[in-house]
C-alpha cells in the first residue's frame, strides 16, 4: 500500500496517509457487501467475521467483544493490549442494521435479507473505521504513526440503551484518552463534514403504556371507563402537560408511534396500549424526565378512571462534543480538504449511544456528508431508499487518519 501523498499542516508538519486508489475501490466493495447483508443488533456475526478477517490479513490482532459480536483492535501496540495509560485515540463505528425493508429498486447492492436494511449508514461508518485502520496500520509499519490508535466496531447501536455499554464492559475504553466518530448526514454534501461544540444529538428514551378498565357498551360509557377516550387524552394531554413542567429550552418532546385499542365499533375495550419516544436536548432535563413523565401519565389516566401500567425504558443521553476533540476534527479535516470542507451543524433530536462513551472519556462526533452535490432529493435516515454518495467513504477515512496523526503531533 503506497501512502506517498502528503499534506502540509500549520507549523510546517507533514501529514502522510492519503487513500490509495486500490484501497478506495476495496472499501467501496466492502461497504456494498455489508449493505447487501444487514444484520440486526447483537446478531452481527457475518459482519464481525468479515471485519476480523480483513484486519487479520493486515497483520493486526482484533478481539471480538464478550457479547459475541463487535470487536476492538489496537494499532501501534506491542503485545496483546495497551498498558501505557489512557493516551490512545479511539475510532468508533457501529455495525448493525435496521428491521425495515430495502425499497431501492434498481440498486445492484440492495439488501438481500427480507425486512432488513442498512438505512442509517452504519455500513459506511464501519467501512470508514476499517479503512482508517488499514491506512494507520501501514503508517505504523513505516514508523509514521506517532501514537497508538484503537478501532472500536460496536454492535447494537439501534437497540436501546445501545451496544456501547456492552463494548465499554468488554474493556473497549481501557487505555483510551479520547474517542471520535462520524454519523452519515444526508443533508450535508459529500466532501464536507458538519461540526458543533457541545450537544449535537438529543437524549432518547422509549415509553410503553398499558391502560386498563372494565370495558362495556358504547351506549353506556358513563357506567364504565371509556378507555379509548382515556388513551386519546394521554396522547394529547401528556405532552402538553409535560411541556409546562420543563423549561421550553430543554426541547423535551413526547411523540407517539403506536396506539392500539378495541376490536368492535360498539364495544368499549378493556385494554389500550401506547408506545412512543421521549426526546430531550438538555442533559439535566433528561435526568428528570422519567419522574415527570410518569407522574403526568398517571394524572391523566386517573382523571379518566383508567389504571395505567408504565414502562419507561431509559435510552441514551445527548452526545455532547468536547471542544478540544471537536477542534481536533476541525484541524484534521482542514488539513486534508481545506476550510471550505467544514461547516456548522445544528443539534438534532436523534439519539445516538456514542454518548455513553462520553460519560467516560472526552470525544466528539462529526456529521459526515453523504449527499451527492446538487442532488435535490434527500434520502433520509431510517427510510428504505436510503443510500449515500460513496465518495464519502474516502472523506471519512482521510478525516480519521488525519485526526490520529494530528492528535499524535499535539
Amino acid at each position: 500500500m503506497s501512502l506517498e501523498s502528503e499534506v502540509d499542516l500549520p507549523g510546517g508538519a507533514v501529514l502522510p496517509g492519503a487513500l490509495p486508489d486500490a484501497l478506495r475501490a476495496e472499501l467501496i466493495a466492502f461497504r456494498r457487501d455489508m449493505h447487501m447483508h444487514p444484520e440486526l443488533g447483537n446478531q452481527e456475526f457475518r459482519t464481525t467475521a468479515a471485519i476480523k478477517e480483513r484486519l487479520e490479513r493486515a497483520g493486526l490482532k482484533p478481539r471480538v467483544l464478550a457479547v459475541g459480536t463487535g470487536l476492538v483492535c489496537d494499532i501501534g501496540v506491542e503485545g496483546e493490549q495497551w498498558d501505557g495509560g489512557p493516551s490512545m485515540l479511539a475510532l468508533r463505528a457501529d455495525i448493525d442494521g435496521l428491521p425495515i425493508p430495502d425499497t431501492k429498486t434498481e440498486c445492484p447492492y440492495r439488501s438481500t435479507v427480507p425486512d432488513r436494511a442498512h438505512a442509517c449508514g452504519h455500513d459506511v461508518h464501519t467501512t470508514v473505521v476499517l479503512g482508517a485502520g488499514l491506512v494507520l496500520a501501514e503508517l505504523h509499519r513505516q514508523g509514521a504513526l506517532p501514537r497508538p490508535v484503537r478501532l472500536i466496531f460496536q454492535p447494537a447501536e439501534e437497540v436501546l440503551p445501545g451496544g456501547a455499554a456492552d463494548a465499554i464492559k468488554s474493556g473497549a475504553l481501557e487505555g483510551v484518552g479520547a474517542i471520535i466518530a462520524v454519523h452519515c448526514d444526508p443533508r450535508v454534501d459529500a466532501g464536507k463534514i458538519g461540526l458543533r461544540e457541545g450537544p449535537i444529538t438529543s437524549a432518547c428514551d422509549r415509553l410503553e403504556i398499558g391502560l386498563d378498565g372494565p370495558g362495556g357498551h358504547t351506549a353506556r360509557p358513563h357506567l364504565t371507563t371509556d378507555l379509548v377516550t382515556a388513551a386519546a387524552r394521554v396522547v394529547t394531554d401528556v405532552p402538553a402537560l409535560v411541556g409546562r413542567r420543563f423549561d421550553s429550552r430543554s426541547g423535551l418532546a413526547i411523540t407517539w408511534g403506536r396506539v392500539e385499542s378495541g376490536h368492535a365499533p360498539n364495544v368499549i375495550p378493556q385494554h389500550a396500549e401506547l408506545s412512543g419516544t421521549v426526546r430531550c436536548l438538555d442533559l439535566e432535563a433528561w435526568r428528570q424526565a422519567p419522574d415527570v413523565v410518569v407522574a403526568a401519565i398517571d394524572e391523566v389516566a386517573n382523571l379518566h378512571r383508567a389504571k395505567s401500567e408504565i414502562n419507561y425504558v431509559r435510552g441514551v443521553p445527548p452526545v455532547v462534543n468536547e471542544p478540544g476533540i471537536t477542534e481536533l476534527l476541525r484541524e484534521a479535516m482542514i488539513a486534508r480538504r481545506g476550510v471550505e470542507s467544514v461547516e456548522g451543524t445544528e443539534q438534532s433530536l436523534g439519539g445516538e449511544d456514542f454518548s455513553w462513551y462520553l460519560e467516560h472519556v472526552p470525544g466528539a462526533m462529526a456529521r459526515l456528508g453523504v449527499r451527492t452535490p446538487g442532488e435535490r432529493h434527500v434520502r433520509d435516515l431510517h427510510q428504505g431508499d436510503f443510500d449515500v454518495d460513496e465518495s464519502a467513504i474516502t472523506v471519512g477515512v482521510e478525516l480519521f487518519t488525519a485526526a490520529a496523526l494530528v492528535n499524535g503531533l499535539r
